[in-house]
């Protein structure tokens, strides 16, 4: 029928939107388990055993990186609440940044930094690597899967389930936080065309 809109006439930009909802889901998906986290960084346990945990992680590192730790240990020693509050509010905030899709592109790039920093103090950089290693850190592999979020950002396109998604309609520089690249603008829909002649019409 003329006019019909179509899965194979819709504009790309709606199709890509249609399609990417697998994307969403693991953005969802991993926002949980950052939230369920976040949630234990908030309890007492975390509080108590925050300094314990780096400075144990300190032990056996190579004579190279000792000032690294000894810098992140003299810095939060004295302002240990702080730190503990600043990480939990920090895991919160990007495991609603990956619920809702709110400013992903910022979220995912932050959340990647944030995870490698993670790595490189608490996790420390997973060692020290000796006979009895069995894994590299937990963190590290959340900063991979946030790399691929963006990835997948950039050719998937926007994300029909987030909160992005509809900024983006009413704020018009909103994409440059949310997307890897301008969405494509959505063409309006093709009227619909008689194929009658025009005396047809006209009688």
């Amino acid at each position: 029928m003329a006019g019909t809109v179509t899965k194979e006439t819709a504009p790309a930009s709606t199709r890509a939107c249609q399609s990417a909802w697998p994307k969403d889901a693991l953005r969802i998906s991993f926002g949980i388990i950052w939230l369920i986290d976040a949630i234990l960084k908030w309890l007492p346990g975390f509080r108590a055993n925050y300094m314990s945990t780096i400075m144990g992680q300190a032990q056996g590192q190579p004579g190279w990186l000792r000032w690294w730790f000894d810098f992140w240990i003299n810095l939060q020693h004295p302002r240990v609440n702080f730190f503990v509050d600043l990480v939990a509010a920090a895991e919160t905030l990007i495991a609603l940044a990956l619920i809702f899709g709110f400013a992903r592109k910022l979220a995912y790039i932050s959340a990647t930094g944030f995870s490698l920093l993670i790595w490189a103090t608490a996790e420390g950089f997973g060692g020290p690597y000796t006979s009895g290693s069995s894994d590299i850190g937990t963190a590290i592999i959340y900063a991979v899967v946030f790399m691929g979020l963006l990835a997948l950002s950039y050719y998937a396109g926007p994300a029909r389930f987030s909160v992005d998604y509809y900024l983006e309609r009413h704020i018009s520089w909103w994409w440059k936080v949310a997307e890897m690249r301008r969405p494509l603008t959505t063409a309006p829909p093709i009227a619909a065309v008689s194929t009658f002649p025009q005396h047809q019409r006209s009688a």
